[in-house]
Order: structure tokens, then C-alpha cells, then sequence
């Protein structure tokens, strides 16, 4: 029972901006002083100069959206150690870990992800650990039984010492010399045979990874002998109990494979957590769950009682899920692709946490009552009971599911959880049955929202638009630690599916305007969304944009103010505020100047890859020519490589090189003109390119210099002689527009 103390369990905190609001005003004015030069000279020039309009219209718009956010920010401090005394009987909580392909989601980072979450400081018996295989591998299981195994020797030795980072593969790889609280000559041999009992495990899973030692298809995994890919039935394996509910025993850990078939519709990785949802209501029924990928290590044993102080402090004022911040265990030196997102915590996590509450992307807790459709008003004034015949239009046709949602929408969920899992196992595979959710509100208002690729956002905007809030935690040391993507595909790929995913939303009932007109969602939070949502799409007036000092410089025409001119002076003005207010608010957060860098240089890149290619498909999608498809990453494991070639970018024959391959060498030729002895077209009686535009297309080949490299690369660090050979044909054909639409000849 919770005692009388009045000693909060959370603070809030409302930071000092005014020194970013201030630049960010004088920013704006800037560029609407741009936008009326353009204007009020709009008759006095062509098509260039009326694009260009359009543009600095759009990035006006764009700006006023990202003030909005970064207008109130709000940070949160915790105080674990009261937690027990307002709760000395802790709350339950479900763990979710989700994995798909055993290729590019290597086992033993799933493993280590799974043993880092068994072995946070909270007690056993509240835990329960499920883990989806929604790639059907015998690997998987495999995997999670072998981790099991050294589980019962890695957790009791992680608790006894007090380790921060408790998994192995990161805890053996690391430089720290100070990992326990009290080194001893104790700690350092049994620090040794944990050591070896993990090199065993890892060369077990390496074996059968790799196909030297076959797992043999029978017994628990001879359901696995007649199965595809996406054409088998739900597998529910209870690989740890702990039936005496010992506090400092083991969690329970679950294997969880949904059934798929051929005809049905899966919906991706929102699929897959519905089902893990549905399955650990029906098994455990913990009134808190906690999502993370495969990848995202524990690197705070502390975060479930930090965020249970949130979850229990702010619960009158209705947070409905913690959205936490991720680092990464692989990043490079100074960051080189551009994954340290510190704009998107600093700035706009808490930004928006000063609104309504971040957008959920990644890892986070949730409340259970919350996924399940409650909204905050109906958590306020709770309703009657919903009839039997309700709940099964709600839910599906689960009666033990159905008993067990409604006490939880009730809040009366069992505080000790089920004596006996294995009783609920046929229960469990009933739910996770591929028809189960026909005719249901899975997908749609209850659990994750389906109809996109990005369902973690949408998920989250649906759960701000019935009334909640939610809340960005930065935790010291940081909550979870991940793997960060390295190279040029395997970055392209996955801000390619993020764009994609997001045009998918901002076209879609789920757009906030509709969730802000017909839902409980806030303009300024609805406007914080349309900031995430149009994201990708901002590459289309950028990819124009770029063009146009090209078309000037070739054309001898103009876009910009000319030296002399005092619009020249505000455009100098507006670029140089803006990056001084970036550089200066990013080393400010510790990030050095090459980081800063590389950070604004891949936004560059992104547009004009990633986000340019997510627009083709959403437009493709649109008309029906084809389907998005969730693509999953590849997952690096920690390395150490301060080589020659760390860093450097990587490249395929994807078409998602050319547009930015054709750019660079259509900068490149615009820039070599003179010295190549090339004349401008049409050059007889025209003002000609500026200053501006030839320092344009200067910072543009700058931006794109691991492209530059990439053009006198080999290997993998080479662009394919095929992309080359397309852009050189896209140069010709925009040399080709050039010259009929400025008449002239290119040579003397």
C-alpha cells in the first residue's frame, strides 16, 4: 500500500530558451524580408526566379512550424529511491523485443538485448520478457533457450556487483576499467568464468548460425520442420518460469512467432506488436509494457524505476507513454552518417514535452489501459463495464482475453499476475492466430495503428489526439544504448522507410489536422506533427532549389541578389544566423564542430536519397502501381575501426544514387565552366550569375564531397559505373532543357 508521503516521485521542469527564440525571430523575419524581395520582383523575372519563390515560401512555412515547437521546452527529473516508500508493492511491466531476419538481426544481439532487459534492478517476479520471431527461425528459439541457460549465471552476477552495463557483448568489449562498484580479486575471477560461460554461449549460436552444428527439428522445435517464412502457425514456447515468484530469481522470458498465411495481411512490425500485446494480455496482463528493437541494450539498470516514478507521479496528469532517448554503441568518430539526432531530442522531444509530449519512435513505456483504446476522459470518469458483446467487437473472440482487457480498462488488474503460464498457453495461441483480428478495432483504435511503415508515430499522435500526454525522459547515463547504421545503403534505407512512412500518415485519415479537428490533439501539437510529417517531402523544393543555381550559372541568368544589392545583405544575414544559431546550439550540447557538420552535410544527402526516392513511392502507391514494404536494417555489432576507411560511405546500384549523382556533376560543370573554356548559354545581353550562385553551387559539392570521393572510388566505396552512366544521360538531357530554353551555344 502506497504511504502518505508527500515527497514527489518526479519533477518538471520548464528550460530557458529565450536566447533560441530570439534567433529564431530574427530568423524568420529574415526570410519573410526574402520572400517579399521575390514577391514585389516577381514581374521583372522568368520561371527561376518564381520557383525560387515558391521555395523560400515553403521554407518559411517550414520554419514557422519548427518555432512553434522549440517555443516551450520541458525536462524531467526523477527520484527512484522514494519509489518504494509511496510503492513498496511495485507495479508489473511486459517487456516486448521484436526480430525478424536472423541475417540482418544477428541472434546474439537479440540475446544480449534479452539478457540487458532480465537483468534491470527491479524485481524478477514483476518481469516478463517476450520476444517475437516474426521471421518463424528455429535459431531464434534456439538462441533465447542457449541465453537462458547462462541467464541463470549472468543476472545473480550482474545484481551482486551492481553493473551498469549488463550485456555481455558490450560489458566483455568494453575499455571501462572501473565496472563494478567493489572490485575484488573475487569479482575479477568470477568476472573471468562469466567471461568464458559467454564465449561459450556466443560460439554456440555462432555454430548454428552458420550451419556447423544443424538444430535438430524435433521435440520444442519440430513444430519448425514444416514451416515457410510467411506460412505457418503461431508458436508460443515458455522458455523461463518463475513459478516460486522469487524477486531475485529469473523473469519470465516467451517466445512468441504469430501465425501467418499467404492470404492474410500482416501489417509489419505493428502486426507484430499487437500480437505481442494480445498475447502478454493473456498470459501476464502487466498493467505497463516497454517496447524496444533488437538491438537496444539496457544501459540503465535503473530506467524501470525512473519510469515507473514517472508512469505513478504523473499519473492525474495523464501521461500515457515515456519516450525514451537512445545512444549508440557503434557510432564513429564525429559521427560521419549523421545518427546522433541531438536536434530531434533537444530541440524537438522536448520541445513538443512542453505541448502535449513527444512522439513515440522507438524505445518507450506504455500504459496497457492506454493501448487498449482508453481515452483520458474515460480514464477520469470511468464508465460501467462494457457487455461481453462489446468487448468481443472491441477485442475478438477471446472470452479469457476479453475478462482480462476489461479488468485492466477497469483498473483492477491482478497485482501478482497468473500462478500458472502454461495454462494460458492455447489462449495465448488463439490470439496470436493471423484471422483473430478480423472484424475487430486491432489496428484501428485499439493497439498499433496499422497503414503505415512508421506505425510507432501515428500510434503515438492517435494516443495525444484521445486526450494524453506523454513525456521524453533523458536519463543519466543514457536509457538504452543501439546499434547505429553505418554506411551509405543501410543509412539511406532507413530514413528512407521513416519518410515513407510518414507521407503515408500526413495522407491519411490519421493526418493531425483531422485528429486536431475531430480528436483532442492541440493546434501546436498538431503543427509539431505536420513539422515530423513533412519531413521528406521538404526534398522536393530542395531538389528544385539545388537546380537553380545550376540552371543560372549554364543559362547566365540569376536567383539571387547580386553584390551591391540590399537584398544581398539580407540573404548573406539569414545564412549566416541560422548556421551560427545551429553550430552554436549543437557544440553547446557537446558536440564538437566536425559533428555539427556532418549532421547539417547528411541532411543534404537525405534529401536529396532517401526522402526524394520515399516520395516516388508514396506517389507510386498513391496511384496504385505499387505497395510500400517494411525493409528491416542491418544490425552492426560494436566495432572498433579507426582505419582509413571508417567512415567512409558505401554504395549499391540502387536508383536511389542517380538524383544526387546527376546533381554533383551537373555542380561540378557548372563550376568548371570557365576553366574548361565553356560559355554560358544564350550569354549575349543578360545580367549573368552573381556571386551567390556560384558560392551555392560551391556548398552543394562541399555537402556532396562522399559522393565526390564515392566518384573515384572502388569497391563498395566506388558509385556503380551503372549510376554514373544514368546520371551522365539525366546531365545531358537537363544540358539539352538548358539550351532550349536558353537558346545559345555551350561551346566557343
Amino acid at each position: 500500500m502506497a504511504n502518505n508521503s508527500d515527497s514527489p516521485l518526479c519533477e518538471i521542469k520548464y528550460l530557458n530558451n529565450n536566447k533560441h527564440r530570439s534567433l529564431s525571430l530574427i530568423v524568420l523575419l529574415l526570410k519573410l524580408y526574402i520572400v517579399a524581395y521575390r514577391l514585389v520582383h516577381l514581374s521583372d523575372h522568368g520561371f527561376p526566379w518564381f520557383i525560387a519563390f515558391l521555395c523560400d515560401c515553403w521554407y518559411t512555412f517550414i520554419w514557422l512550424l519548427w518555432i512553434n515547437i522549440g517555443w516551450t521546452s520541458v525536462d524531467y527529473k526523477t527520484h527512484p529511491q522514494l519509489l518504494l516508500q509511496r510503492f513498496p508493492d511495485l507495479p508489473r511491466i511486459d517487456l516486448f523485443v521484436t526480430t525478424t531476419d536472423p541475417m540482418l538481426e544477428p541472434p546474439i544481439t537479440t540475446v544480449n538485448t534479452v539478457l540487458s532487459l532480465m537483468a534491470v534492478d527491479y524485481p524478477a517476479d514483476k518481469l516478463a520478457c517476450y520476444v517475437s520471431d516474426d521471421g518463424c527461425f528455429p535459431i531464434t528459439l534456439y538462441s533465447l533457450t542457449e541465453a537462458a541457460k547462462f541467464a541463470s549465471f549472468w543476472i545473480p552476477f550482474c545484481k551482486k556487483y551492481n553493473l551498469q552495463v549488463r550485456a555481455p557483448l558490450l560489458y566483455f568489449s568494453s575499455k571501462s576499467t572501473s565496472k563494478s562498484d567493489s572490485p575484488s580479486e573475487i569479482f575479477h575471477e568470477e568476472e573471468r568464468k562469466m567471461k568464458e560461460e559467454y564465449e561459450k554461449l556466443r560460439e554456440k549460436i555462432e555454430d548454428a548460425v552458420h550451419g556447423k552444428v544443424p538444430i535438430d527439428l524435433s521435440g520444442d522445435y519440430a513444430v519448425f520442420a514444416d514451416t515457410q517464412k510467411n506460412n505457418h502457425p503461431a508458436i508460443i514456447k515458455i522458455i523461463v518460469e518463475n513459478k516460486e515468484r522469487l524477486s531475485n530469481g529469473l523473469p519470465h522470458l516467451i517466445y512468441v512467432c504469430r501465425e501467418k498465411r499467404p492470404n492474410y495481411q500482416h501489417h509489419y512490425k505493428a502486426g507484430a506488436v499487437n500480437v505481442l500485446t494480445r498475447v502478454s494480455g493473456a498470459m501476464t496482463n502487466a498493467p505497463f509494457t516497454l517496447n524496444v528493437d533488437s538491438d537496444m541494450f539496457v544501459n540503465n539498470p535503473k530506467i524501470i524505476k525512473q519510469a515507473m516514478c514517472l508512469l505513478l507521479g504523473l499519473r492525474h496528469e495523464n501521461c500515457a507513454y515515456i519516450q525514451c532517448r537512445d545512444i549508440f554503441y557503434n557510432d564513429l568518430k564525429d559521427d560521419p552518417f549523421g545518427n546522433n539526432f541531438l536536434i530531434a531530442f533537444e530541440i524537438l522531444g522536448r520541445g513538443m514535452s512542453g505541448i502535449q509530449g513527444p512522439m513515440f519512435g522507438g524505445s518507450g513505456f506504455h500504459r496497457r489501459e492506454v493501448i487498449y483504446g482508453l481515452t483520458f476522459d474515460e480514464h477520469s470518469h470511468p464508465k460501467g463495464k462494457m457487455s461481453y458483446e462489446e468487448m468481443k467487437r472491441k477485442f475478438g473472440n477471446s472470452m479469457e482475453l476479453n475478462k482480462l482487457a476489461a479488468q485492466t480498462l477497469s483498473g483492477e488488474s491482478d497485482i501478482d499476475g497468473p500462478l500458472n503460464l502454461s495454462s494460458r498457453i492455447e489462449t495465448a495461441c488463439q490470439v496470436a492466430n493471423c484471422d483473430y483480428e478480423h472484424e475487430t478495432e486491432w489496428g484501428s483504435k485499439i493497439g498499433w495503428v496499422y497503414g503505415s511503415i512508421t506505425e510507432d508515430i501515428v500510434t503515438g499522435m492517435k494516443i495525444h489526439s484521445r486526450g494524453w500526454r506523454s513525456v521524453l525522459y533523458i536519463s543519466d547515463p543514457p536509457s538504452f544504448i543501439g546499434s547505429a547504421p553505418l554506411g551509405g545503403p543501410t543509412v539511406t534505407i532507413q530514413r528512407k522507410r521513416w519518410a515513407t512512412g510518414q507521407l503515408e500518415v500526413l495522407f491519411s485519415k490519421n493526418n493531425p489536422l483531422f485528429l486536431t479537428l475531430k480528436g483532442k490533439l492541440k493546434l501546436r501539437q498538431c503543427l509539431a506533427y505536420m513539422w515530423i510529417l513533412l519531413w521528406g517531402a521538404s526534398s522536393i523544393p530542395e531538389l528544385f532549389y539545388t537546380f537553380l543555381p545550376i540552371y543560372s550559372i549554364i543559362t547566365n541568368s540569376y536567383f539571387l541578389p547580386k553584390v551591391g544589392e540590399v537584398a544581398f545583405i539580407g540573404v548573406i544575414a539569414l545564412v549566416l544566423t541560422q548556421n551560427l544559431q545551429h553550430i552554436t546550439f549543437c557544440m553547446g550540447c557537446g558536440q564538437n564542430f566536425r559533428e555539427c557538420w556532418n549532421g547539417m552535410r547528411m541532411n543534404r544527402i537525405t534529401n536529396m536519397t532517401s526522402s526524394l526516392l520515399a516520395c516516388l513511392s508514396w506517389i507510386l502507391k498513391f496511384f496504385g502501381i505499387s505497395e510500400t514494404f517494411f525493409e528491416v536494417t542491418k544490425k552492426y555489432q560494436p566495432i572498433v575501426n579507426d582505419g582509413a576507411d571508417s567512415g567512409r560511405f558505401s554504395f549499391d546500384d540502387s536508383a536511389m544514387y542517380v538524383p544526387i549523382t546527376t546533381l554533383l556533376f551537373l555542380h561540378l560543370t557548372a563550376l568548371f565552366m570557365p576553366l574548361l573554356g565553356l560559355r554560358p548559354l544564350n550569354d549575349v545581353g543578360r545580367c549573368g550569375p552573381g556571386l551567390l550562385e556560384y558560392i551555392f553551387s560551391l556548398f552543394m559539392v562541399i555537402s556532396y564531397w562522399p559522393y565526390v570521393r564515392g566518384l573515384f572510388g572502388k569497391g563498395e566505396h566506388g558509385i556503380p559505373f551503372s549510376t554514373k552512366c544514368k546520371s551522365s544521360i539525366l546531365v545531358l538531357i537537363f544540358l539539352l532543357v538548358c539550351k532550349l530554353f536558353g537558346g545559345g551555344s555551350l561551346f566557343h
